[in-house]
């Protein structure tokens, strides 16, 4: 079957799916219904190759044997030319396999989407690589990875240790105060660090003990029992953390790093734009929610950016879905193929035949083996709920989950494992925040999104079988261009269109990504402080007469005026505007240009000048009487001009010696008389 560009071959999986042909032709546009094989992988495998033969992708339904068919496309020089799709497990067995064809389609549709492929980082590993443990059972491992890696063993306790009697494995003592990098690239310090003497007989002696010792490795082996030393360390490439007390998960940790030697290719998960970014201005902090939420402590600030460790970076995406502005983005996959990839799942979906769909968020790692459980020893997925695979299911923005009801999705499941739960809060708001949208929007206070932590598939099962009914969103489409904002804007507008209340104003919880500021004009001088503290452009002057101006459409409430503002002015409402009047600048204060009292040109604002002069008339030495106060009141060059004609020009300098001639000595001479300063004033 030709769909588009692509060769897609179907299987029934020896008749354990039921597919049908022709309805799956007509969902997918395809010139002509498929063969249904019934094991491609076996007896059938020539259709496979023949397949290959074609100028066009081959897409195969099934990813159970997907080694062997790279492997046969290898061996015909097409190593590139197929990929899979998993309609078994995530579709056809189920117990509602004979409604699943609907699904089938979505899931085949959503395969044949070409999505952009995120940037990589060449990273480096040579294999030098530190144990860290304590005493012999740490030896032991560093003796085991020696023949494949450049091993070096750090131990913090080294009082059951027995001297090797081959030194095949540099041996220290000392314990980590400090450690940071990744995957080719780690920097420890180390605190009573010493090495051990090549004289130790019956036990381990060492000596010259000192702190603050640094050293470099690519790989870290951490078998201490103890605290890791990363934050988020399960992403961090390159550090192996095992408890030692479980030889089975050490083993299995010296498996995995004897393989990282070589050059790798690190997918750049996030992309960073410092022009949109409202860390800070000036040195004044505005939004942190990108640093709060990073669990790996790779994103650090440099005044007023912040920096992003692409080799510290584990691809979770907390970043990306709690930036208010965009200025990080996930790029894996990235915003648009995303939201493409659910519009095409829910779409296909409808138009086959299929109601209620509900769109089940999860991760390879974790989502993909529970659902697999499920399909091999339960009832499966409900025909309903679709399956949508991402790197990391923390990447979920309200723009992306806003998408997903526009495209008609009943409701949204997010399903993680309960070791991320410290995770989750930046997940949760996002949530959060979109179904206060719905709810504001007239679709049902119920929530629609809910967020499933569990291992036991069995639990998953009976949650996604049980799962409340909630009304049917009409589903709408468009096209996701531009940023993050402009992405839920759409969306959001979408909504907005469908519903029947189409509410104007929504107010928000404290903290989302929308909003005006309020001005106590009473006390704003127009210093326009904050004009210069908005990192969005939502706060402007004018270039004709003073005054502050405003564009809703623009606010991420990062604060920054909040902050800078020297009178303390300002405050902040979070609230989405659907009207015009959020893309319009609206005057927030404004005053009269003040006159110069000399030569009557324009400068400053009459609220300034009064405040100037309340505060330092009388007060101050150099402005005493009314004629010195005045001078406040004029501008630069009269200023300067008033302050030399009264003799009070701070410029002034004493007067200046004419030079001494020789007529001057022999006047003197003649006189009688001995030369002064005085004499030598300048007229």
């Amino acid at each position: 079957m030709k769909c588009g560009d692509q060769q897609v071959l179907l299987c029934n999986c020896e008749r354990t799916m039921s597919l049908d042909g022709e309805a799956l032709a007509l969902s997918l546009s395809a010139d002509t219904p498929p063969r249904i094989h019934r094991v491609l992988c076996r007896d059938e495998v020539a259709a496979f190759t023949a397949a290959l033969d074609g100028d066009e992708p081959v897409l195969v339904a099934c990813t159970q044997e997907a080694p062997l068919f790279r492997e046969l496309a290898a061996e015909a020089g097409a190593g590139d030319k197929a990929h899979f799709v998993n309609i078994r497990e995530r579709a056809g067995w189920s117990t509602a396999g004979d409604r699943a064809n609907p699904k089938i389609a979505a899931l085949l549709a959503e395969a044949l989407v070409t999505v952009e492929p995120a940037g990589t980082k060449t990273v480096t590993s040579q294999g030098i690589c530190l144990v860290y443990g304590k005493g012999q059972q740490a030896l032991e491992v560093a003796q085991k990875l020696a023949p494949r890696l450049s091993v070096s063993l750090l131990v913090t306790d080294g009082d059951d240790l027995v001297p090797p009697t081959v030194a095949d494995v540099p041996i220290h003592r000392g314990r980590i105060s400090g450690a940071r990098g990744s995957l080719g690239a780690f920097e420890i310090t180390v605190d009573d660090y010493a090495p051990m003497m090549p004289a130790s007989r019956d036990q381990a002696h060492f000596v010259l003990a000192r702190d603050g010792a640094s050293s470099q490795c690519d790989l870290i082996l951490d078998v201490t029992g103890e605290a890791p030393l990363f934050p988020g360390s399960d992403k961090r490439d390159g550090y192996f953390r095992a408890d030692p007390a479980h030889p089975a998960a050490v083993a299995q940790a010296m498996f995995d790093i004897s393989d990282y030697v070589g050059e790798f290719e690190k997918p750049l998960y996030v992309a960073y734009d410092p022009d949109i970014c409202a860390h800070s201005r000036s040195r004044k902090i505005g939004c942190t929610n990108c640093l709060d939420a990073c669990p790996a402590g790779a994103i650090s600030s440099a005044e007023d950016i912040v920096v992003v460790d692409p080799g510290v970076c584990g691809g979770c995406g907390s970043c990306s879905a709690s930036c208010p502005t965009g200025a990080v983005s996930y790029q894996y996959p990235g915003r648009r193929d995303l939201i493409q990839r659910i519009q095409t799942l829910v779409s296909t979906y409808l138009a086959a035949g299929g109601d209620r769909p509900i769109l089940l968020f999860h991760d390879e790692s974790h989502g993909a083996p529970l659902i697999a459980m499920m399909a091999r020893f339960g009832r499966g997925l409900p025909a309903n709920v679709i399956p949508v695979s991402l790197f990391s299911v923390t990447e979920l923005g309200h723009d992306i989950l806003a998408s997903s009801f526009v495209a008609g999705a009943e409701q949204v499941l997010i399903l993680t494992h309960p070791s991320k739960t410290e995770e989750l809060p930046p997940l949760e708001t996002q949530a959060g925040l979109t179904d206060h949208f719905l709810a504001a929007l007239g679709y049902g206070g119920d929530p629609r999104i809910t967020v499933v932590t569990e291992v036991d598939p069995e639990a998953v099962e009976a949650q996604l079988f049980d799962l409340p009914q909630r009304a049917a969103l009409p589903p709408a489409s468009f096209r996701p261009a531009g940023g993050k904002r402009d992405i839920a804007r759409a969306a959001l507008s979408k909504l907005r269109e469908a519903s029947s209340e189409q509410p104007e104003v929504i107010a928000l919880p404290l903290g989302a990504p929308y909003g005006r500021i309020h001005i106590d004009t009473d006390g704003c001088t127009l210093c326009l402080a904050c004009v210069g503290a908005c990192p969005m452009g939502a706060i402007l002057d004018s270039p004709d007469r003073p005054q502050l101006r405003f564009q809703e459409h623009a606010c991420v409430q990062c604060g920054l005026c909040r902050t800078t503002c020297p009178e303390n002015v300002i405050t902040l409402e979070a609230r989405y505007n659907f009207t015009p009047a959020a893309l319009e600048q609206i005057i927030l204060n404004e005053d009269e240009p003040f006159a110069c009292v000399r030569c009557g040109k324009p400068f400053g604002t009459r609220k300034t000048i009064e405040r100037v002069v309340e505060q330092l008339g009388g007060k101050h030495w150099m402005f005493q009487s009314e004629e010195q106060k005045d001078m406040i009141r004029m501008c630069d060059d009269c200023r300067l001009q008033a302050q030399a004609d009264t003799g009070q020009d701070p410029f002034q300098f004493g007067q200046r010696p004419r030079m001494r001639t020789t007529d001057d000595y022999l006047e003197a001479r003649s006189s009688g008389r001995d030369l002064d300063a005085d004499d030598f004033l300048k007229d």
